[in-house]
């Protein structure tokens, strides 16, 4: 589901809020106002001003003589709209991830110049996954993931099984990259409990 919710950077624009109320209207004509609004973290005012916009455009039609009974469609005209805003959101999508690829890089680059070569990864998630993609431009090898959500140990992650904290000192990497952005100190304290003083324990906001 796209979602206007706030973020701290990528603060929601007009056309994100406008996408949101097309794609709740695509996956759910019957869906009242109120649910519009309560899927897209947006108010009750604020989806009724943005419907009356898509009717006035033409881009939604309206159907039923009361909110218990009206439904939300879209036209031609709206299917379009939904269509190019979807590309255009992948788009920048796409551009952010480039630019977060980029910038661990050279992150990892640096790691690299200290003297790691080889590292493991310390959490299972999104990040770990732009980090994969990201060592494949540096001389960095990847040879283990831990997560300590146990649910997710055993699960293969890009070709590796991935394993608990504890298993790290069996795999004696040159250092273990923390890729979560929670608990940063936390999971630095229980790694440093596990490995030895020549493994480094490195996160991504170390330069």
């Amino acid at each position: 589901m796209i979602n206007a919710s706030p973020l701290k950077y990528l603060n929601p624009t007009k056309q994100l809020r406008l996408l949101s109320v097309l794609y709740c209207i695509y996956e759910n004509p019957s869906g009242s106002q109120h649910k519009i609004a309560s899927r897209t973290d947006l108010s009750s005012t604020m989806v009724n001003n943005y419907i009356k916009w898509l009717k006035q455009e033409g881009v939604v039609t309206v159907s039923g003589k009361t909110n218990r009974t009206q439904q939300y469609h879209l036209s031609e005209k709206g299917h379009v709209m939904l269509r190019q805003s979807l590309l255009d959101y992948s788009a920048e999508i796409v551009r952010l991830y480039g630019t977060a690829k980029k910038e661990i890089s050279n992150i990892l680059d640096g790691f690299y110049r200290e003297g790691i070569r080889t590292v493991v990864l310390f959490g299972a998630a999104e990040t770990a996954e732009i980090v994969y993609a990201a060592a494949k431009r540096t001389g960095l090898a990847i040879i283990g993931i831990v997560d300590s959500d146990e649910d997710k140990q055993g699960r293969i992650f890009n070709g590796q099984e991935i394993k608990a904290p504890q298993d790290i000192s069996g795999i004696e990497p040159d250092a273990v990259v923390i890729t979560s952005f929670g608990r940063q100190e936390e999971i630095y304290q229980q790694v440093r409990s596990i490995v030895n003083n020549s493994t480094q324990v490195k996160r991504l906001s170390d330069i």
